[in-house]
């Protein structure tokens, strides 16, 4: 399968995609499609092959850009892109930089014609000429006898301008022109007619039930793993809990290792009065709240972010990406924007409280929208710049900005009699431009410490992290992190300026003691450094507040490295978060992988065990090192669809060294000390226990459970080998297994929810985050029964 560029779902139709146009393999069929008669305005009837191909030849040194379009994987239609700037239209109209021609060309459909077709494919173009090509306008200048795709054109949002003669095309031509803002007005306004479709509000109820019954399911399932619900098991599998409110909850579920549920979505009920209501997650907040504990101060913003994430599961349930099996296809982008599940154990995992209807569109990583960032230019006396040893801030900002745009940012310095060398460039976030800066940084904006200089530059897409985006523009250049003041998931999403001043060092620090040690570097496991940063200090708040105020965390940026940069051709990189995918389908997109590879499920994980897990344990047990080490901070590296590697990012925030030896502390420079914590003992271990084996191992359990067919036991088997295979390896560190034993009987059940639940402004003091754990009892430990090699025989 070729690769894929854009892909778009049409509830009613099916699967789009875009992929770029291959003149050699793709002009035949486009010879068949321009001699169909509905394609006589193409004026290429009767063309030869040679002469379609000269001619595509022709258009590609002209700059026209050219795409397959796909439907159900079947070629169905071809897009061309140009600059109208570059045309004879400019002596027709007034053209702006941010304006797109295009021409489409749809091939008859096989079969009876299907209703709505050509307006999905042309919501398909529209989105992907908006969203990755940041289009401000389209613009089209069909026939002016063409009046089927006038009557298009209308319905897709366009505005006829006038009718020109254009001499270079040799026609009469029917000028129009589409915005943002029309195409999304005329998609929310229409499906398939000037009037809502009939249908539509029974499907969007529809949604709206399958989404809440799927929150239900997991707010019980995770609320039941940490001990805050107790259900009363009836017999043959059924359970029934009964909430001091009064409100009943019956279902079926199967419970499998770490106390994990697995609730049959279907068979869930809810009940009050004997009589059934529908299933609502915010309202099954509510029937719960005593026995959830949430304080009446915080149960309004809990409920704002429990909305929320409600909102944004509807949203993605009414927007479906590819499905799994095409997932296994795609590239690493497409893949990261279709997960639609976010953290696995947060309840509230989407709460994005500060974004209205429009930034959820411009700016979640849902949305797939492509947007520039805000550049800045933050006085030296202000700000701070590091970076790894070895890049200092010229190369950088040229290799970020280019030749060209970072001069023209110098002239606009010098016309306000500024000069350059003063001043840092910066992103920004555009939303925490306009909606925090212009307003708290006013002072400082006035004194021009702070000048702005626009939205400038490449084009880049938000990630499951919301503030970290990805360069559609130059997609082997570095990911950027900025500052974004929304309440997410138990804490503000700023950056630090204080954590930004050590962050490259501490980056380093960490690559260069993975590199140095022997077994690690041969291991396929390597650190995604943030080799820049740079925050910026206002000084009212920064000698008036602590450093950990949210207010001293507005504006700050850092620069992480490409892991698409990095892999072999044959290669291709993909999210861990994405092997607990499922789509809208209820396929898994871990099986699909699976399948894919041609290898058996016990064969691909133990290559997933031993790229992710090995090189977590000898970094505890050698080092004292620990990482978040979350699907989303993962990054597999995958080679005919199974795992040869892995790349772990986010280090600079989340890298700790757990209670580390005298000499130990002693090495560490200044400026990395910040990442050496002392905990208490029994805390170390659960950065394995909890971080690995509860909060990713045992979801990935019920994936393998409910769509490979593999059992969970099992797996656990292979785990326990996988360990034993490492602690064989590395004899000189038998104390340290010994003193932190991985199979244990039980460890502490560590609870996020109830963070969230007692403080959903911030979870943890990032200052001391141990002392804030939440623990509900203790877990049986799932391999414990596999403490020695002969069990592990034994049981095979």
């Amino acid at each position: 399968m070729s690769d894929i560029t854009f892909t778009h779902n049409d509830k009613a139709l099916g699967h789009f995609s875009l992929q770029d146009f291959d003149i050699e393999q793709h002009s035949p069929l486009l010879q068949q499609w321009v001699n169909q008669p509905h394609a006589g305005f193409w004026g290429m009837q009767g063309d030869s092959l040679e002469c379609v191909v000269k001619t595509q030849r022709k258009l590609l040194d002209q700059g026209v850009e050219m795409y397959l379009g796909c439907h159900e994987g079947e070629a169905a239609f071809l897009l061309e892109v140009y600059r109208p700037q570059n045309t004879e239209l400019k002596t027709h109209m007034s053209l702006g930089a941010g304006d797109l021609g295009m021409h489409i060309l749809i091939a008859q459909p096989e079969g009876k014609p299907r209703s709505g077709y050509s307006l999905a494919v042309f919501h398909c173009i529209m989105r992907f000429l908006f969203e990755c090509r940041l289009a401000e306008r389209v613009i089209v200048e069909p026939d002016a006898r063409n009046l089927k795709v006038h009557a298009l054109n209308r319905r897709v949002g366009f505005r006829h301008f006038k009718q020109v003669r254009l001499q270079e095309a040799g026609k009469d031509a029917l000028l129009a022109y589409c915005s943002l803002d029309q195409f999304y007005t005329s998609f929310n306004m229409l499906r398939d007619g000037d009037a809502p479709a009939v249908g539509n509000v029974a499907e969007q109820q529809a949604a709206w039930q399958n989404v809440n019954r799927g929150l239900v399911c997991k707010a019980l399932a995770e609320f039941m793993h940490e001990r805050l619900l107790e259900a009363t098991p009836t017999g043959n599998g059924r359970y029934h809990l009964r909430c001091a409110s009064g409100s009943r909850y019956h279902f079926e579920a199967e419970r499998l290792p770490l106390d994990h549920w697995l609730i049959d979505s279907d068979s869930l009920v809810r009940e009050i009065d004997d009589r059934v209501h529908p299933l609502n997650l915010v309202e099954f907040i509510q029937d719960c709240q005593g026995e959830l504990g949430i304080d009446d101060a915080m149960l309004p913003t809990y409920l704002e972010e429990i909305s929320s994430t409600v909102s944004g599961q509807l949203w993605k349930h009414q927007n479906p990406v590819a499905s799994s099996r095409e997932l296994v296809y795609t590239d690493f982008q497409t893949v990261e924007q279709a997960m639609v599940e976010g953290h696995p154990c947060f309840v509230a995992n989407s709460g994005k409280i500060g974004f209205d209807s429009k930034d959820f569109l411009r700016y979640a990583p849902e949305s797939g929208r492509a947007l520039r960032l805000v550049w800045l230019a933050v006085h030296r006396e202000r700000a701070d710049f590091t970076s790894v040893d070895g890049l200092d801030y010229a190369q950088h900002i040229e290799r970020e900005l280019g030749l060209c745009l970072r001069r023209r940012f110098d002239q606009q310095l010098e016309s306000q009699g500024l000069s350059p060398a003063d001043y840092w460039y910066m992103p920004c976030h555009p939303w925490q431009w306009h909606n925090q800066l212009q307003r708290l940084f006013a002072g400082e904006i006035c004194s021009q410490r702070l000048v702005y200089l626009g939205e400038e530059g490449d084009a880049y897409v938000a990630q499951q992290s919301i503030r970290t985006f990805y360069n559609r523009s130059r997609p082997d250049q570095a990911y950027v992190k900025c500052a974004l003041s929304i309440l997410n998931m138990g804490f503000m999403r700023g950056l630090s300026s204080k954590y930004m001043s050590v962050t490259p060092a501490i980056n380093q620090w960490v690559y260069d003691a993975i590199e140095g040690d022997a077994f690690l570097r041969s291991l396929p496991f390597h650190i995604l450094r943030e080799y820049a940063a740079i925050g910026y200090r206002h000084p009212q708040f920064d000698r008036g507040l602590m450093q950990t105020s949210p207010y001293n965390k507005m504006l700050a940026a850092l620069w992480r490295e490409n892991p698409v940069a990095k892999i072999e051709p044959q290669q291709k990189a993909i999210t861990m978060a994405a092997l607990l995918h499922v789509d809208r389908d209820g396929k898994a997109l871990l099986a699909e992988l699976i399948r894919a590879s041609g290898l058996g499920a016990e064969q691909w994980l133990r290559r997933y065990l031993d790229v992710y897990l090995t090189p977590l344990l000898h970094c505890f047990y050698a080092h004292h090192m620990v990482f978040m080490p979350h699907g989303e901070n993962l990054i597999l590296i995958m080679e005919n669809h199974a795992p040869v590697g892995a790349y772990i990012k986010d280090i600079g925030e989340e890298v700790c060294l757990l209670n580390c030896r005298p000499e130990q502390e002693a090495a560490l420079p200044e400026n990395v000390k910040r990442i050496s914590v002392t905990v208490p003992h029994h805390v170390e271990l659960l950065s394995i226990f909890t971080d690995v084996f509860d909060c990713f191992f045992r979801f990935l359990t019920g994936i393998l459970h409910k769509h490979c067919g593999f059992n969970a036991e099992a797996f656990w088997e292979l785990v326990a080998e996988c360990i034993h295979d490492y602690q064989a390896s590395q004899h000189a560190l038998s104390d340290r297994f010994a003193e932190h034993d991985l199979f244990q009987e039980s460890f502490a059940l560590s609870c996020l929810n109830r963070l969230q639940l007692r403080n959903n402004k911030q979870m943890v003091d990032l200052l001391d985050p141990a002392a804030a754990l939440q623990f509900a009892g203790e877990l049986a430990n799932p391999i414990a029964r596999y403490a020695s090699r002969q069990a592990l025989a034994a049981n095979a």
